[in-house]
């Protein structure tokens, strides 16, 4: 008899260490438990540690209170100036009512990551090129407030949306940089002209102190003579006054006739040259070596047949 008794209670021991043992979980610090009897919420959320539960009819459901990290795919869209550009980003949140987050939506974190991506496409539609390149925190909050106005229902808060990257094409990156090279190369003009500026400002202040004092003028011609003969060479330096140049100058234009008119220069006379006399012919043997040499005597040639006027004017070689 006191073996079965001694039996019974080892037995019992045992199912009761077995049902200990399964109505035992450890909550860890970050999570939070929701406990599930019978299918209801049952109480507020377990807090971390160690908690028991009923088994067979309870059922305990921890959530993650991390914050968690989620990269949002690269989004294409066109901007507000009509330039086509890809746009990933990163959303950080967390949850803060656990039992919302479980019940209210089947998978929060699929949820914010469609909304952060329709949110990222609007963001790109309604920005210019501009402000994704240089006014980042502006959009980040746009696009944080965007995405936490239906993530708060969830029982989610967003911590932090930051833009990543923004990916422009090959022929927007090149017109880019000839821009900035442009603007580069505009300011560099703009500070060489001011660096002349500043310069014949200076030079013109010398040069009026040197007219004031001309020995300036000289001293500073021998600190040059000075500086050029300083080095290992063989050139050799004459200064000349500018005066000397000057006084030049005016003995040149004082030389120049100004008030007599330019005459053409007269040509030489050439001698006319002899002309040679030409001795009188002599008189012709015969009437038709006459009409041969001699000048023709249109009525005498009228008066002929046709036939002689033609061999008159022919002149054949034969009469």
């Amino acid at each position: 008899m006191l073996e079965v008794v001694i039996t019974l209670i080892a037995v019992f021991g045992a199912l009761g260490l077995i049902c200990l043992a399964a109505a035992m979980r450890v909550i860890k610090q970050y999570e939070r438990g929701i406990l599930f009897r019978l299918g209801r919420i049952t109480g507020a959320p377990r807090e971390p540690g160690l908690t028991l539960i009923i088994p067979f009819v309870d059922r305990l459901h921890k959530m993650n209170m991390q914050i968690v990290t989620l990269p949002i795919p690269a989004q294409e869209g066109i901007t507000r100036d009509n330039v086509t550009v890809r746009v990933d980003a990163v959303v950080y949140f967390r949850v803060v009512e656990p039992t919302d987050a479980l019940v209210r939506v089947e998978d929060y974190r699929f949820a914010v990551s469609q909304m952060a991506q329709t949110s990222l496409r609007s963001i790109i539609g309604k920005s210019d090129l501009d402000d994704l390149l240089s006014n980042r925190e502006k959009l980040n909050e746009g696009l944080e407030l965007m995405i936490d106005s239906p993530a708060v229902g969830w029982g989610v808060q967003i911590d932090r949306v930051e833009i990543k990257d923004v990916s422009l094409p090959d022929t927007m990156k090149r017109s880019m940089a000839r821009q900035a090279e442009a603007d580069r190369e505009r300011r560099a003009r703009i500070i060489n002209a001011d660096a002349e500026y500043q310069a014949s400002k200076k030079l013109a202040q010398a040069a009026q102190q040197m007219a004031d004092t001309p020995t300036a003028l000289q001293l500073r011609l021998l600190q040059t003579v000075m500086a050029v003969s300083a080095e290992k060479n063989s050139t050799l330096v004459l200064p000349i006054p500018v005066e000397l140049l000057h006084f030049l100058e005016r003995g040149a234009r004082e030389g120049q006739p100004t008030d007599r008119k330019t005459e053409k220069p007269e040509e030489p006379e050439t001698p006319e040259e002899p002309v040679p006399e030409i001795a009188p012919a002599e008189e012709p043997v015969s009437p038709y070596l006459d009409a041969l040499t001699g000048p023709p005597d249109l009525g005498a040639v009228l008066d002929q047949p046709p036939e002689r006027v033609t061999q008159a004017e022919g002149r054949p070689g034969q009469p």
